[in-house]
């Protein structure tokens, strides 16, 4: 078999591949017997039809059809090997000759994975910045406390005010006609959060329980459903109750209800601890973030279209997650923005660039690096699948499957790759005040949302293209005639 690849554009290699005129005598030998297993032919056996008679039934040229297509399925796979490519599509086949007692000559044409040369990845002019905790930030944390912990009293010796807690009732018209969902007889909400549309809340303001106010107002422009945008509307409004915010006192029995505290002091001293904490942490979050920027920027490659389509599935599959956490559904969420599927891939499309350079990077890097990943911390993960996942079998058959499990493995080098470029950054700086690792808090890989939108559509990780050693079994290339 000769085999010739010449690269060309896009991350493709055309494979022009040439057999000698036996192999194509003995895939026709296998063809014959293929078709006669699942031939029907009178006065035969199933299996024992001869050639001629499967070409009476099938067509002159069945029997070459199939033996032509079993022989490039198989001389395919080899050129794989032989070559070293590794697919990321299925492959575009022409039939240049195929006549019984030649050699059989075709062309395969094949996306594969970008060529990514790394550029400066270490000699970075920035340093973690560590955001300073003060008094300032103590305090703002402490009033967030008191603020959870406060309780509502019936507002009696004042008129509302924004911050106040109201219940109402209210009816909305256009030219006296009510409109659907403008009504409700008890509607909780906290004045000044402007909940409902602008202005509302502001009517509300130095009212007191019984009172009965009525206004127009203007629906925004982008107002989420169509038919009120820009549209003026009147609305009659009954206040029902009124409730204040009292804050429990800022002392020593505060103190001790939020905790193991003796008093307000070594609680504030707590707050301070913790928030030191976080900033150390969101420093080194920081500086791996501008680490992978820097080291992206300085590389270059051509991303094949196929690697960023996936990308764009996998947080389309993230963007339904995300809505749905929030109880709406895609095709509300449509409809309220006045979008398409189409759109929202447009949308998705930079990004999704954005991060396939970012995984093909960090691959590169993992590799100039050693990082390496064992079998023991992929099984690990595996289990933590079946744990995280309990009750969903297709997502937890993903992190089983290894496409699954290469899933796992790149996105554990990546991790231990970007954490050791900042441990090497720290340990050449030792002036610098230490940071806590990442990896010791972060979650399982198999727990990113990233990772069960990735089973959700059975996604290769792009970066696991490049750490291959042997082609993955794909789909056998449909053989085209010249």
């Amino acid at each position: 078999m000769n085999v010739t690849a010449t690269p060309i554009a896009n991350s493709t290699v055309l494979l022009e591949i040439e057999l000698p005129p036996e192999r194509l005598e003995r895939s026709m030998g296998e063809a014959t017997r293929r078709l006669a297993r699942r031939t029907k032919v009178a006065g035969f056996r199933p299996g024992k039809a001869p050639r001629f008679m499967l070409e009476r039934v099938l067509g002159p040229t069945a029997v070459l059809d199939e033996a032509v297509e079993l022989l490039i399925q198989g001389a395919y796979r080899e050129a794989l090997v032989e070559q070293g490519i590794v697919p990321l599509t299925e492959a575009s086949v022409e039939v240049v000759q195929a006549v019984e007692g030649q050699p059989v000559i075709f062309k395969a044409t094949v996306q594969v994975p970008p060529e990514v040369t790394l550029g400066d990845y270490r000699n970075f002019n920035f340093a973690p910045e560590i955001e300073a905790v003060d008094e300032a930030k103590v305090d703002e944390v402490v009033a967030e406390l008191r603020d959870q912990n406060a309780t509502l009293r019936p507002l009696e010796d004042r008129p509302a005010a924004n911050g106040d807690y109201a219940v109402i009732g209210f009816a909305g018209s256009r030219d006296g006609v009510p409109f659907d969902g403008g009504s409700s007889d008890r509607m909780p909400l906290v004045l000044g959060e402007e909940r409902l549309i602008p202005g509302f809340e502001a009517n509300l303001v130095g009212t007191r329980v019984g009172d009965h106010r009525e206004f127009d107002l203007t629906f925004p422009d982008d107002y989420g459903e169509a038919s009120l945008a820009g549209q003026a509307a009147h609305f009659a409004v009954d206040v029902k109750e009124l409730r204040e915010k009292v804050l429990p006192p800022l002392d020593d029995e505060f103190a001790t209800q939020m905790g193991d505290f003796k008093d307000l002091a070594e609680m504030r001293l707590a707050v301070r601890e913790r928030l030191e904490r976080s900033a150390l942490d969101r420093a080194r979050h920081t500086f791996s973030d501008r680490i992978i920027q820097y080291s992206v920027a300085n590389s270059t490659m051509a991303i094949p279209p196929i690697l960023i389509d996936q990308e764009v599935e996998v947080m389309h599959d993230e963007f339904r997650a995300s809505i749905a956490r929030q109880g709406i559904s895609e095709p509300a969420y449509l409809k309220a923005t006045s979008q398409t599927e189409a759109d929202l891939h447009t949308e998705f499309r930079p990004r999704a660039e954005d991060r396939v350079k970012t995984l093909l990077v960090l691959s590169r890097i993992a590799d100039a690096e050693g990082v390496v990943v064992d079998d023991v911390a992929v099984a690990a993960e595996v289990t933590a699948a079946g744990k995280r996942y309990a009750g969903d079998p297709k997502t937890i058959g993903y992190f089983e499957s290894e496409r699954g499990r290469n899933f796992i493995r790149s996105t554990l080098r990546r991790t231990r790759t970007v954490e050791g470029l900042v441990d090497a950054w720290l340990a050449a700086h030792p002036e610098h005040p230490a940071l806590p690792h990442l990896e010791e808090d972060s979650d399982h890989a198999v727990e990113a949302e990233a990772a069960g939108s990735n089973a959700a559509i059975g996604a290769t990780d792009p970066s696991t293209v490049l750490a291959s050693a042997e082609p993955e079994p794909v789909a056998e290339p449909a053989a085209q005639p010249a």
